[in-house]
């Protein structure tokens, strides 16, 4: 009687293994690149194809082309090594799309001379656990045109030369490609020397810059990216940039063009630029600064007082002042300096509030903000042995920091900012991921005795082999 129970257990998981087999499409495993590209022609929603381990060098002139392609957001197609990082593509190109939809790109090792681009015609597209390290390559390693593509869990490294990791564009015209989610990547070691044009994220352009872009860029971790002072440009409109590292890094991130952008939970630590911010409508809440040599937060001053549409190509360059900018809640520790502006462009930031950040530092004035009449201040904490500057609306008091395992400073027993922020709004939770209750307390630490839910990223966190 067990034997027969025993039989048909098991028969009815072959049955249930083999409906889901049929349901997920039919798999593939090829061996050449012949193989591959007829696999790809024949290949309906929810196929996968699977290339064995080894290095391809595509011809010039016949590139993996996947044209007229279509999964769905259910079964897409998928397009794998054999094993993580098991498959080498060379050559001048290696896969090109068209016309095509829902499709997975996993595993492989790229190392073409020239720009993946995702078309405009080609959304849902999603490159996942690849590494990225062009050959020879001055120009954007991988550029994106195309609605609703994810790019995660990818390792981009090793770039002198001019030129982007990762560019999000758009079809001709001013439009922006929409809802990109970039997420548990690991950008590193860019080296450009120039001064302008080594960006690892490059989230616009400035002709797109009034285009409602709507990425996510979270969870990605940038290390020694000296390509360009801006790891993360914004020249876009409608974003949000949230929970990511920047470490030891010339790149800052830098909302460069565009409104309404939202820069919450990131880290940036060891480096040479904080936030710097430019437009109208930004959110900078729940940042944490430590340890930049430059200053934590920038807030720019303007060439032209808005962006709008039809305006000349070299207005729509120039540096839109900040207006109606919020930055609250941040912790900007030991930097440079904490908050600045600018006085080298004429118009000044206009309705912006500066509150309840906590601001320590023991080296140069804490604040040095040429332009006061557009700014309110309130709730802010400074200690350590530098002077204010010229901040408004604060309270000399000991915040009491205490040094976590992870490097960051936080709130500790007794310390001054506990429930002592000026208003109670925009977000539900801290730095650490840890509930907001109100009062909130000042800066980007919410206290408790509790571990943190995030911390600064490690390279485990992140690329092909993160979870």
């Amino acid at each position: 009687m067990e034997r027969r129970t025993f039989l048909a257990g098991g028969l009815a998981a072959l049955v249930l293994s083999r409906s889901t087999d049929a349901f997920a499409g039919t798999t593939a495993t090829v061996t050449s690149l012949a193989e591959l590209q007829q696999a790809i022609n024949n290949a309906t929603a929810g196929a996968r194809i699977v290339l064995k381990n080894g290095s391809y060098a595509v011809p010039s002139g016949s590139p993996i082309t996947i044209s007229g392609r279509h999964g769905t957001s259910t079964a897409p197609i998928t397009v794998t090594a054999e094993s993580r990082g098991g498959v080498t593509l060379t050559g001048p190109h290696s896969i090109v799309f068209a016309n095509s939809s829902d499709l997975v790109i996993s595993g492989f090792v790229f190392r073409q001379s020239s720009t993946l681009d995702i078309p405009a015609n080609s959304p849902r597209i999603r490159l996942t656990r690849n590494d990225f390290a062009l050959a020879a390559s001055t120009g954007h390693w991988v550029v994106v045109r195309s609605d609703d593509v994810k790019v995660d869990r990818n390792v981009f490294h090793d770039k002198a030369t001019v030129g982007c990791y990762l560019v999000i564009d758009g079809p001709s015209g001013t439009a922006m490609a929409r809802r990109t989610y970039i997420l548990r990547n690991h950008f590193r070691d860019h080296s450009f020397s120039g001064d302008n044009g080594g960006e690892p994220i490059r989230l616009g352009v400035s002709s797109r810059a009034l285009s409602d872009a709507g990425a996510t860029v979270e969870y990605n971790l940038f290390e020694r990216v000296d390509g360009d002072p801006e790891a993360i440009s914004v020249k876009s409109s409608g974003n949000t940039v949230r929970y990511n590292t920047i470490r030891s890094s010339l790149g800052g991130i830098v909302l460069r063009q565009g409104n309404d952008n939202r820069v919450e939970g990131n880290y940036l630590l060891a480096g040479s630029n904080g936030i710097r911010i430019y437009g109208n409508d930004h959110l900078i809440v729940n940042n944490y600064v430590g340890g930049v040599s430059g200053a934590g937060i920038v807030l720019g001053s303007g060439s032209v007082r808005d962006h709008y549409d039809g305006e000349s190509d070299d207005s729509r360059k120039g540096n839109d002042a900040p207006d109606r900018v919020t930055i609250v809640l941040n912790t900007l520790r030991n930097n440079g300096q904490a908050i600045v502006g600018e006085s080298q462009r004429t118009l000044p930031p206009l309705g912006c509030r500066i509150a309840d950040n906590l601001l320590v530092g023991d080296g140069e004035p804490l604040v040095d903000m040429p332009y006061q009449q557009g700014i309110t201040w309130a709730g802010n904490i400074v200690w350590g042995s530098a002077a204010e500057g010229n901040l408004k609306g604060f309270k000399r008091a000991d915040p009491k920091l205490v040094a976590g395992p992870d490097g960051v400073y936080r709130l500790g027993a007794g310390s001054a900012a506990i429930n002592a922020a000026s208003a109670s709004s925009l977000v539900s939770d801290d730095l650490d991921g840890q509930a907001r209750t109100a009062p909130y307390d000042v800066g980007a630490d919410e206290y408790s005795t509790v571990q943190p839910v995030r911390r600064p990223l490690t390279a485990s966190d992140v690329g092909p082999g993160a979870a």
